[in-house]
């Protein structure tokens, strides 16, 4: 049986359709058989206000496609020279995340970015036919040398000014690496970035690393602006704080933007421009979680802690000085009883409990180059677990944000805890979770609550599928159920999420390891709660860019990219190298809608 939480929103006084359409799409069967499994498999009909439409999964590119002049997907160095891979060849990036489409004049772009170190985006000229269909007819790399490079971009939005917002995740720790005395206490995660500078990682000193890596150059949204000559401007947001930057989201005031921190122990953020339209100064916030109830996945009100303004080119001036960990904090060891000494605030941010003291006169260097630190010692929430991505759900004028996982520190009294306030104390589920957020007028988020959560497989269901009678179509049966973790018929770890405003429809994508061996996007009728799979893909897959545009030029597209197969499981399963390349497309073409 589906289960599902869902929770009733209050109206507030903006503007809402009066009556929402009608939207349903045609199921995808869960992969049950081994071809299956090595597919991508979308739905082909969608029935929206009682008529259906065909429509399937289209294909842009697969990495390492030549397009035009461009190889796509091939990384490059500050020379616009290829990055080679340790075995001297030259390095095809497989991790393609999220994928834009942008209107210029009378010309459509795509911005792929590319999840690597060094990260990598291409810019690819889209032809048009009279159906709708999309394809690619050039393809070039945009040029981040003026930011000493480009740093594992994940997850992404378009603005509502029609620009691509991307994103830096996971950036290094700057106190360990500052604090090293041989490369082998710094994080090798690490070390392939240094090839953006010509370097050989295998080959490298700690003292020539030092000189390759600044680790605060790394952390923050990026904007894409394409020029009318189809030309691509990329500019990186200092002013809107440094963590592991799954996405930024812009809301329809075109000032509020909520920024979602993937890892353990993270925050989340809201940045509120000075001016609509230019995130380049703000003022940044972080939550703290009031628990209002432990049910579920958690319920919570939301207090907002203020970091302070800043502006992008006074932030970047300091990192280009060299400014370090210790130029913004004075350190101390924890008490025994877990307490920071006199003048010391607490920190379990960073994957570590910490005493910490801004030094004079840098608080506003700290807020933004330090920003989970920073926001943990003010007093905000970093108890969070893989937050991923958000949508905007104007009909019902609330954010949704996906929690790959509920665990480590939002369970209570996890060891992640320490050096922190245990704000988050709910039951963990490996599954994860939808969460939906309530807003005021001024696009302020108020209150956090469970939406849709994964279902982690009980002892009856692993009965239920080693029984002869089991149908393969519809649920685990046999060795399914060994390597689902997660009921097939309901999300595991969902990760990047869009909504398709007027027909109650949050779509669904899914970065699982365990709990699906093959990774889903789902619809979500937020109404019903009915969960629908509309597309299936290979082993070892993740979902990615599943994002909505109701009408470009007169269809509506669902971008919907395939992540390095056979990449994260099931690697002994590539039977060809040519399978684990990635896969750039999108569900489609919809007929317009945006109404």
């Amino acid at each position: 049986m589906r289960s599902h939480l869902l929770t009733a929103t209050a109206l507030i006084a903006l503007p809402v359709l009066a009556h929402a359409g009608d939207l349903s799409f045609a199921p995808v069967p869960f992969a049950a058989d081994d071809a299956a499994k090595r597919a991508v498999v979308a739905t082909d009909k969608v029935t929206i206000d009682g008529k259906d439409f065909p429509i399937a999964y289209h294909l842009l590119a697969r990495t390492g496609d030549k397009i035009g002049d461009g190889t796509f997907a091939l990384l490059t160095d500050a020379k616009g020279n290829p990055v080679k891979s340790a075995d001297g060849s030259e390095h095809i990036s497989v991790d393609a995340d999220f994928t834009s489409l942008i209107r210029k004049g009378d010309k459509l772009y795509s911005i792929t970015h590319f999840e690597s170190r060094p990260g990598s985006m291409y810019i690819s000229e889209l032809a048009r036919d009279a159906d709708g269909n999309l394809t690619p007819v050039s393809t070039k790399p945009v040029n981040f040398s003026a930011f000493g490079g480009l740093w594992v971009p994940c997850a992404g939005s378009v603005t509502p000014w029609e620009t691509h917002l991307g994103s830096e995740e996971y950036p290094a720790d700057a106190r360990e690496i500052e604090a090293a005395t041989a490369l082998d206490q710094i994080d090798d995660y690490d070390f392939p970035m240094v090839r953006y500078q010509g370097l050989d990682p295998a080959k490298m000193t700690l003292d020539e690393f030092r000189a390759a890596y600044n680790p605060y150059r790394y952390g923050f949204p990026t904007e894409i602006t394409v020029s009318d000559a189809g030309d691509a401007m990329a500019a990186k947001h200092f002013s809107m704080g440094r963590v592991a930057v799954e996405l930024a989201n812009v809301m329809p005031d075109q000032k509020t933007a909520y920024i979602s921190d993937d890892g353990t122990n993270v925050g989340l953020f809201r940045f509120v421009a000075d001016k609509a339209g230019d995130l380049s100064a703000g003022t940044l916030y972080a939550a703290k979680w009031v628990q209002t109830s432990d049910e579920g996945v958690g319920a919570a009100t939301l207090e907002w802690i203020d970091l302070g303004h800043a502006d992008d080119a006074t932030v970047q001036a300091a990192i280009e000085k060299g400014v370090k960990f210790s130029d913004l904090f004075e350190t101390a060891d924890l008490n025994e009883d877990g307490s920071c000494a006199e003048g010391f605030a607490a920190s379990n941010a960073e994957g570590r409990a910490e005493c910490l003291k801004v030094k004079p006169g840098m608080e506003m260097l700290a807020s933004r180059l330090e920003t989970r630190r920073y926001a943990s010692m003010m007093g905000a929430t970093t108890e969070f677990r893989k937050m991923e991505g958000s949508t905007y759900d104007a009909d019902k004028h609330a954010l949704y944000l996906a929690m790959s996982e509920v665990s480590k520190g939002m369970e209570d009294g996890g060891k992640q805890d320490k050096g922190g306030r245990n704000d988050i104390r709910v039951a963990k589920n490996a599954c994860g979770a939808v969460y939906q957020l309530s807003l005021d007028d001024s696009f302020t988020a108020t209150s956090m609550k469970g939406l849709v959560a994964g279902i982690p497989m009980t002892k009856e269901q692993e009965e239920k599928a080693a029984d002869p009678s089991c149908d393969p179509a519809h649920n685990m049966c046999g060795d399914a159920a060994k390597v689902n973790t997660c009921d097939i018929n309901g999300i595991a770890n969902p990760d990047n999420i869009t909504y398709m405003p007027g027909y109650n429809t949050l779509i669904i994508g899914e970065d699982t390891g365990e709990g699906h061996q093959n990774d889903a996007i789902w619809a979500l009728n937020t109404d019903s709660g009915k969960l629908t799979r509309i597309l299936s893909t290979p082993y070892g897959s993740e979902t990615t860019s599943a994002y909505w545009y109701p009408n470009v030029d007169g269809h509506g597209y669902l971008m919907a990219v395939v992540q390095h197969p056979y990449g994260e499981s099931d690697e002994d399963k590539l039977a060809d190298p040519a399978d684990a390349r990635a896969y750039v497309g999108y569900i489609g073409p919809f007929p317009a809608l945006d109404k």
